[in-house]
């Protein structure tokens, strides 16, 4: 499979680091257009950790492995005849493109199709970021960031848990807190020491700061299957109060 000649007329190649790893992406304007996001993780040419080239082309034929689905995105894996991994990326029934890789996701192609392309360019680098990077002591969180007291804390926990929520009220009422990411935070282990890192992958809220702090702490959220609420007792009162 490859990219049509029509695509592959006027590309350029921009660069981008991300916690520390440069990345490059070939395209034509167009595609570019639709990567604001990335403008403050900019950079010049250098070394990258992978490439990847976007552009329009013909549907890619592949043996499904496995397939996973949250909010009525799909992400669908196999591999072409010649071994090839590929993700599809689906939204809400509908394909928005391919991306094809070599097995250390160094080099990808994506195939463009259909309305979603932006949806299909982030996730496609998301995947791209992960699993290039994976072995190089970084990994890429679904959470939100925030930074207090020159420590990153991350929230964890289920679509709809909270994370969002709980990021917000800290930046609401602790002085110095301030939201990092609101989805995809990056941590990377580097000299024996974990650092979070801003990201171009913020979910719905648009915050994509190119920030970095020492790790302060990991939370994991969990709601409960109930609402409950009891008057407090005794020492329960004072630690209330103290707190």
């Amino acid at each position: 499979m490859r990219l049509t000649n029509e695509t592959q007329k006027d590309m350029e190649t921009r660069y981008y680091k991300v916690a520390g790893h440069t990345f490059g992406v070939s395209g034509e304007a167009g595609v570019f257009a639709l990567m604001e996001n990335y403008a403050p993780f900019s950079c010049k040419a250098d070394e990258a950790v992978f490439m990847l080239t976007v552009g329009k082309g013909a549907a890619v034929s592949y043996t499904e492995d496995l397939r996973q689905e949250e909010e009525g995105q799909q992400i669908i894996c196999g591999r072409t005849s010649t071994g090839e991994s590929v993700d599809e990326f689906v939204w809400w029934n509908e394909s928005a493109g391919w991306l094809v890789c070599k097995d250390n996701y160094h080099e990808g192609r994506l195939v463009l199709t259909g309305r979603h392309t932006k949806m299909a360019v982030d996730n496609a680098l998301m995947v791209m970021f992960a699993l290039a990077t994976a072995d190089k002591g970084t990994a890429l969180f679904h959470a939100a960031a925030v930074s207090c007291d020159d420590y990153g804390y991350l929230f964890l926990g289920k679509s709809g848990t909270g994370k969002s929520t709980h990021a917000g009220l800290w930046v609401k009422h602790i002085d110095g807190a301030v939201l990092m990411n609101d989805d995809n935070p990056v941590v990377r282990i580097s000299e024996g020491r974990a650092v979070v890192y801003g990201s171009p992958w913020s979910g719905k809220t648009a915050c994509y700061r190119n920030v970095s702090s020492p790790l302060g702490g990991i939370v994991l959220l969990k709601q409960a299957p109930y609402n409950r609420i009891c008057r407090l007792e005794g020492i329960e009162i004072s630690r209330s109060e103290e707190r």
